[in-house]
């Protein structure tokens, strides 16, 4: 019994993840939409690192919690950390500009690289929780979830999906330039 609950907490908890990363995600996208801040590609791949981090909470929420699924979202959160220490060492140099508007003080992608720190020690302590492996109920189908995890799966594959229609909309199906200033499906070409 102690273990079921101890389970369902942690699925919930994983839920309330896909929650927050998928806040960051909509902040970002509609930061792209509503001012004209086109991601650049190392942009892209902290979108995608985001995504990446989603997917193993995602199988948490509905498979149960694995250590594999962590594993995946851990690696996926120190590759998103990667890209954004990438794009603040281009940037650190006194006189070189940042990429796009800073938000708080900061650009989007030294929150990034802050966010995928707090997710990569968040879900190493979470794992860390055995008594969660311990008697799984194995997944759940979509009418036993509870609602905090049908909407947060849900509103995070529309997110990605949404993410994914702008990111081809801005690049197509080739390379993204380096500094976006128009999408790619509005240049006449």
């Amino acid at each position: 019994m102690i273990n079921a609950v101890t389970n369902h907490k942690i699925r919930q908890l994983n839920a309330l993840g896909l929650i927050a990363i998928g806040l960051t995600l909509v902040y970002a996208f509609s930061d792209q939409l509503l001012h004209g801040e086109l991601p650049c590609p190392l942009c892209l791949l902290q979108r995608v690192a985001f995504a990446a981090v989603c997917i193993g909470l995602m199988l948490n929420v509905i498979v149960g919690p694995k250590p594999a699924h962590y594993g995946f979202s851990i690696i996926a959160a120190v590759a998103g950390a990667a890209f954004a220490l990438r794009q603040i060492s281009l940037h650190v140099i006194p006189g070189t500009p940042g990429y796009g508007a800073p938000f708080l003080g900061f650009h989007f992608y030294t929150w990034a690289f802050v966010l995928f720190t707090i997710i990569v020690i968040g879900l190493a302590l979470l794992s860390s929780l055995p008594a969660q492996y311990e008697d799984s109920q194995g997944p759940l189908s979509w009418k036993e979830l509870p609602a905090i995890s049908k909407t947060a799966v849900a509103a995070t594959l529309l997110l990605i999906a949404l993410n994914a229609m702008a990111a081809f909309a801005l690049c197509g199906p080739g390379v993204c330039p380096d500094d976006p200033a128009s999408y790619w499906l509005g240049r006449a070409e």
